[in-house]
């Protein structure tokens, strides 16, 4: 049986016409793309048309976009960018500020960006976690009685990386802007499946992976809006104006431009496609195995993305179980895979840590057929069954009430 894979959220393939793009900086045009001669001014010029690809992907302007390692480091650089001038200021032994600068930011962010607010904290920085509802979205209102006169950023991540549940940016980038206060979104998992226009969001920063639409891993972008006040945290060279230092990695970049500019073409085709295919594996799922529940499903959410509560059974059991019948799916964020605790962001909308543990995250995307959910649709069902006999947990509900109202 061919493998089905729907863990399109933890990485994708890289697309054909991405890699035969990045071929020939491997070996023929491997040049630096800092040395002046002409070899190295070729690899500078794919370098500059791959920033004006990434910049065109979100509606910025290409000097306005540094490439970075990948997520987290471009997470982390919005981060401590803005907070580390202020934290050596306060540190001072006559330091004009009363208190330490304040971050706001959320309880269900990806790790690259709760554990460098921890580690903010350890520096002395004042963070507050904002609860989010049973929907995973927080409150633009939350958001804005946080606000304190010592905060200088506020860290909301656009699609979460579990539920694919969107939050509502704009209105929070109001309030960020309306208070002169940064504002950082971590849009690894919706960059390059829907349309984002930083100027509509109103983001100051935003941090953006390749692998996770169809470009390599290793390599990743972070926009930075012209004004803001970042610093580096690299010390090196001059490369990508002195804000990252570092040879370039051409390849990688020109690899994550191209990705970037199919997603750009191929996003708004793409996603009612898969937001079908999504949808009717959530369905016939609801339909066909009792008391079964989807997480966050009446949140506005990413098309690919389904999070689902199979109540009797531990969820790595039957990832187990599924993978052995070839089919690939998640526990949750492939970053904590092994951790014995039950999930941030789903105990976070309100589940108990069994129902957390029980739950399962299927990720569809470009390469995923109608075929394979029919096949996928076989499969669960008998896997579940399965591991529901061997359960000694699981009663089987006196009443079952499949369809549930889910927000596309």
């Amino acid at each position: 049986m061919s493998r089905i894979y729907l863990d399109y959220n933890a990485t994708t393939p890289v697309d054909a016409a991405v890699l035969d793009a990045m071929l020939p900086y491997f070996s023929e045009n491997f040049a630096n793309a800092s040395s002046i001669h002409t070899p190295g001014q070729k690899a500078r010029n794919a370098v500059e048309t791959a920033r004006e690809q990434v910049a065109a992907l979100i509606g910025a302007n290409p000097k306005e976009i540094i490439f970075t390692s990948g997520g987290t480091e471009s997470d982390n650089h919005a981060i401590f960018g803005i907070l580390q001038p202020l934290l050596a200021t306060h540190t001072q032994a006559h330091s004009p500020r009363s208190n330490p600068p304040h971050i706001i930011t959320t309880t269900i962010e990806h790790e690259a960006v709760l554990n460098a607010c921890q580690a903010a904290e350890k520096q002395g920085a004042h963070v507050t976690y904002l609860r989010v509802d049973e929907n995973a979205q927080v409150d633009p209102q939350a958001v804005k009685a946080a606000i304190r006169s010592e905060t200088v950023l506020i860290t909301i991540m656009h699609a979460n990386n579990e539920l694919g549940t969107l939050q509502p940016l704009a209105e929070i980038g109001k309030i960020a802007s309306a208070s002169d206060i940064d504002f950082h979104t971590d849009a690894v998992q919706s960059a390059g499946k829907i349309p984002i226009n930083v100027n509509d969001l109103s983001v100051d920063l935003l941090a953006l992976s390749g692998h996770k639409f169809y470009a390599p891993k290793g390599i990743g972008a972070l926009y930075i809006r012209t004004g803001t006040q970042v610093q580096q945290l690299l010390y090196g060279g001059h490369h990508q104006r002195g804000a990252r230092p570092g040879t370039e990695n051409v390849a990688g970049i020109v690899g994550l431009g191209a990705a970037a500019e199919l997603a750009h073409k191929s996003q708004v085709a793409d996603a009612p496609r898969i937001a079908a295919l999504r949808d009717h594996l959530e369905q016939t799922i609801l339909a066909t195995i009792p008391d079964v529940r989807v997480n966050a499903g009446a949140a506005p959410r990413t098309p690919n993305t389904t999070n689902i509560i199979f109540p009797g059974i531990e969820g790595e059991a039957l990832l187990i179980a599924l993978d052995l019948k070839s089919l690939a799916c998640s526990t949750g964020a492939a970053c904590s895979s092994g951790s014995v605790e039950p999930s941030h962001v789903l105990t976070a909308i309100g589940l108990t840590p069994e129902d957390a543990r029980s739950s399962l995250r299927f990720s569809l995307g470009r390469h995923t057929t109608a075929s394979e959910i029919e096949t996928a649709l076989k499969i669960i069902p008998e896997a579940v069954s399965q591991l529901r006999a061997l359960s000694a947990t699981y009663r089987k509900p006196s009443i079952h009430h499949p369809q549930i109202e889910t927000a596309k």
